[in-house]
């Protein structure tokens, strides 16, 4: 540890004394600058490992003093401290390289020092990375492909991995937003740690808040004991929040100031908890567009859209496709024990015409599906799509429907009937029976696609 070396630029020498002190005694060589143009100087003269630097001063803005340290050396960590809650403002930092920020005051034992090992290892361990990278996607099952969209995927992976900023994963049902987390985490120094996946639209606002916070004894009917919460059994590791576009108003207050301050109270409870998470979010919904309609907070956006990631649907990047079914049809085949199949000379062709409206998921199940039901090694057009067939535009099934109406009239009711009952078939098909995303694809609350199933008698929710 004593070979690694660090910057401290504040402009309160009080600040720059008390760290300097700390860091010293903690094993590090530390040097400090209260004025931020002699810590740039001091920078062309001196390597350092790391650079624990002040947002705000009055001889130089912290945001350009991040810049300038960048092009100096690219290769340096910056943390910054902030005292003011421009949250903008410190996104706008990490977005230019900054490994992280600390919000003042602060605990020197866990805020300064938690963070500056982590951002240490995380150096290290960006080098190793970009070596493995290609091992590690496959550890968690994750094609990215070779088109160009899911190049600029890949990188972003990448270069965000072996950080802590918070990421944003965004696109339709079904593209693999889960295992694009999966990936950030086990590529980040806390690979080791916990990966606790939370669906935030798969429970009631009370369970979802009980689920991640934990709650006291008594604190509601049926809290027969203390509860620990999924947020602290995600300490130290990385805490994935799945449609988080579904949390109530009132979570998204609680879960915001867990971002910002890394505090919690369980339901019920009036003890404060501190934990060391990474947070990553995924939605399908386009949240600046749920902000402007009250539906989500536009400071916890702030917060969530540090690092964007955006998986584009697979219609977009068809190149894909091909190279998604191989992959598929060797691992399914290997585990259903039927090596030896392999895709008809005209698969390719077909499949690349296919819309998937159900993107990655619907073309891993038609293909697993493909190789149990196919006779012999060859499995033709018709046997991977005949259970896959594009779903109809809603609007061109009404069209021809009012076409059709004829002098003797037509029942209405169960024409309609006939529609939605195939609709919400096929969604659950396409989902592979789960609720929530089947209720994602149709753009309908779980509520209502529950009452609808109810409604018609079709099959219940696999367990």
């Amino acid at each position: 540890m004593a070979a690694w070396r660090i910057l401290i630029v504040d402009d309160e020498q009080s600040i720059c004394d008390v760290l300097t002190i700390s860091l010293k005694k903690a094993g590090y060589v530390v040097a400090s600058e209260i004025n931020p143009r002699r810590a740039l100087d001091r920078l062309k003269r001196e390597p350092f490992d790391l650079v624990l630097q002040d947002l705000k001063m009055p001889e130089m803005d912290g945001i350009d003093l991040l810049r300038e340290i960048k092009k100096l050396r690219e290769e340096t960590v910056v943390i910054i401290m902030t005292a003011y809650t421009t949250w903008d403002r410190a996104v706008e930092a990490m977005r230019l390289g900054a490994y992280d920020y600390i919000k003042k005051p602060f605990d020197t034992q866990i805020d300064i020092k938690g963070t500056i090992s982590r951002a240490l290892a995380s150096r290290d361990q960006q080098l190793q990375f970009a070596r493995t990278f290609d091992e590690m996607l496959g550890r968690v099952g994750l094609v990215v492909g070779y088109s160009k969209a899911m190049k600029t995927v890949r990188d972003l992976i990448q270069r965000a991995a072996p950080t802590d900023s918070t990421v944003i994963i965004q696109g339709e049902s079904g593209v693999g937003k889960e295992l694009i987390a999966r990936a950030l985490h086990y590529g980040s120094p806390r690979s080791a740690r916990p990966f606790i996946a939370v669906n935030c639209g798969a429970l009631t606002e009370t369970l979802l808040e009980s689920e991640l916070f934990g709650h006291s004894k008594g604190s509601f009917t049926g809290a027969v004991s203390d509860k620990v919460g999924l947020v602290e059994v995600a300490h130290t590791g990385t805490l994935f929040l799945d449609e988080v576009s579904e949390m109530s108003p009132q979570l998204q207050v609680k879960v915001l100031r867990l971002l910002e301050e890394k505090e919690f109270k369980p339901v019920g409870s009036v003890t404060t908890k501190r934990v060391d998470v990474r947070f990553i979010t995924a939605t399908n919904k386009d949240l600046e567009l749920a902000i402007q309609q009250n539906e989500f907070r536009k400071d916890l956006f702030y917060r969530l859209n540090v690092i964007p990631i955006h998986i584009p649907p697979l219609r977009e990047r068809r190149d894909d496709i091909p190279i998604l079914a191989e992959h598929f049809l060797g691992k399914y085949s290997k585990d259903m024990k039927r090596a030896g199949k392999r895709f008809a000379p005209e698969v390719k062709e077909a499949m690349m015409r296919h819309p998937w409206p159900g993107n990655i998921r619907e073309l891993e199940n038609a293909v697993q599906r493909s190789i149990a039901l196919s006779d012999g090694d060859v499995i033709t057009a018709k046997d991977l799509l005949e259970t896959a067939a594009p779903t109809p535009d809603l609007r061109s099934v009404a069209a021809a429907t009012a076409r059709a109406i004829g002098e003797e009239g037509l029942d209405l009711d169960a024409t309609m009937t006939d529609i939605e009952t195939g609709y919400l078939k096929r969604a659950l098909e396409i989902t592979g029976g789960n609720y929530t995303k089947a209720a994602q694809l149709l753009k309908m609350s779980l509520r209502s696609f529950r009452y609808k199933l109810q409604k018609y008698g079709i099959d219940k929710e696999p367990d």
